[in-house]
Parts: structure tokens; sequence; C-alpha cells
């Protein structure tokens, strides 16, 4: 029987694809991305990778209370309609410990909830009640020293080289950023600067929720997000929602 050889690309259907490497794939990051896009991953916009278990990039989590978050945000949203904006307000530094009895507080943790599909409906009906707060943007890492695996600090990428040859450092996009979140905290729909690769790891917590347009349909989203703002500038990061399906 003669072999059937396709030329389409792989992944037609942009579906995002979730990855379990074992410990030997794990170890070469730029190869097992190589893998990944060979899959067709990067056409959905985002892809899952659930590391190996015996990899642990932090011992524990025990001393990081006294961590401070210089500049948590409150996040204000308006809006109605499926279609919200959000404004930022700066709060006064807080440390880990503060933030996560805020977190966990009566006014701001997470609903009761029967499965994450009543959790998505209660996210979006109440998107715009009690402005939740947002530890972002800090500056640096907590994976232990030594961690030579997916170390977001050294992926051994050419921002590394940016960094470690020319000498120059752009703040999250060669260096690492930290984040800490709670219930209702939200980053609207962008594109990565310079259309670069992005990587977060979730190192404890409840999980995040993501939503991704298949970059070949961006300009789609484009499209519907300018009708609805009436010519209003768009930026990569202006913080916009639209909940619905492309």
């Amino acid at each position: 029987m003669a072999a059937v050889i396709s030329d389409s690309p792989p992944n037609p259907s942009c579906k995002i694809m979730t990855f379990r490497p074992s410990m030997d794939e794990f170890r070469d990051f730029n190869k097992y991305l190589a893998y990944m896009e060979s899959q067709g991953a990067h056409r959905a916009g985002v892809a899952k990778v659930i590391p190996p278990k015996e990899w642990k990039p932090r011992k524990h989590y025990n001393d990081i209370e006294d961590l401070v978050i210089p500049a948590p945000i409150q996040q204000i949203v308006t809006g109605h309609s499926g279609l919200f904006m959000q404004y930022n307000i700066q709060k006064k530094p807080m440390t880990v410990k503060e933030f996560k009895q805020l977190a966990n507080s009566d006014r701001y943790c997470t609903p009761r909830y029967i499965d994450y599909e009543d959790l998505e409906r209660k996210y979006w009906k109440n998107l715009t009640f009690v402005a939740p707060i947002y530890g972002a943007d800090i500056n640096g890492s907590i994976y232990d020293e030594g961690i030579e695996e997916w170390n977001i600090a050294h992926l051994n990428t050419i921002l590394d080289v940016v960094g470690e040859e020319c000498g120059i450092s752009i703040e999250g996009v060669n260096t690492p950023y930290l984040y800490f979140g709670m219930w209702k905290t939200t980053f609207a729909w962008h594109t990565e600067d310079m259309d670069l690769y992005s990587i977060n790891y979730l190192h404890f917590g409840e999980p995040k929720s993501w939503y991704a347009v298949p970059p070949e349909h961006g300009k789609r989203l484009e499209r519907l997000a300018q009708g609805y703002t009436r010519g209003r500038r768009i930026y990569d990061h202006f913080s916009i929602w639209i909940p619905c399906r492309i």
C-alpha cells in the first residue's frame, strides 16, 4: 500500500494541547519547545505543560511570607453586556502574609461553587463587584538556586544572550516577574511584547483560567474589539474583555 503524504500543517483545528514530558525530555527546554511546535501546539496561542513529578522548582514556600509586594493594584472593572474595561489603582506595599490574609478573607475569597462552569458563571456575573487586589509585576523569582530545568530566569534562549552579552535588561521580558493573585484578579487578552512567547509557572494555589484566541484568528478579535470601542485605539495590553466565542 502506498504511503499517503499530507502537506497540511499539524493541529489544523488549533486546539489547546497538553504535554507531559518525562524528566529526560524536560531537561532540554529548547529541544522540547521545538517538539511542541512540531505538533502544532503554537497554533492554539497557548499550550499546557505538566512537569514531571520529580521536578520541584522550590522545596517549600514556608519562608516567603515576609516577601514584599511593592506595588499591589486594585482592579476596578466597569462595563456591562459582555464588554468590560479595567482601571488599576496602586495600593501601598504589603507582605505576602498580608496579601494571603486578604485573599482568604470573607470579602475577597473565592465563592462556593459546584464545578468549574458554575465558578466561571460567578466570575462573569460578579466581575464589576468587590474589586480584587493583584500583586503583579514583582521583579524576581522564587525558584531555588541551582534549578537548571525550565528555570524561568535562565531558559538558555536568545533573550539570555541579550542580557548576558549585550547587558540589556528588559523587565518582564528577559527577566522574570512574580505574581500573586486572588479570586477575580485578571489580565486581559493581549499579545506578548514583540510577539515573543511567554512562559508561566504556577507555584501553588488555585488553578489559573486562560482564554486563548489562535494567532491566525487574532485580526478577527481586533476587528470585533474595534467595533465595540468605536475607533478608540487599542494597545497590546489595553484591558478589555469580550466574553464570546469567535
